[in-house]
């Protein structure tokens, strides 16, 4: 029942990073909102792992984690860049 309640909630949560992302305005914003939606299917994940007890799903978890960290730090990087340039 906990884990049904959870798992709607981080739904909900990734449904509006998703709409965020869709509708910008701008790049900062939808970075943010990617890491939104990244960050919610982890939670959703790692509830699902705690809810079979089992350790398979913990692999795509750093998988995400690897890959949501180095799309923000690749996308800041072109966000600085294309802001210092005349």
């Amino acid at each position: 029942m906990i884990a049904a309640l959870t798992t709607s909630a981080f739904i909900v949560t990734a449904a509006c990073g998703a709409i965020r992302l869709l509708r910008g305005p701008a790049l900062a914003d939808r970075v943010i909102a990617l890491d939104v939606v990244l960050i919610s299917l982890m939670g959703a994940i790692a509830v699902r792992a705690a809810e079979t007890g089992t350790t398979t799903y913990l692999d795509l978890l750093v998988v995400i984690a690897i890959v949501g960290f180095t799309a923000t730090v690749a996308a800041s990087r072109f966000i600085e860049r294309e802001s210092t340039q005349p």
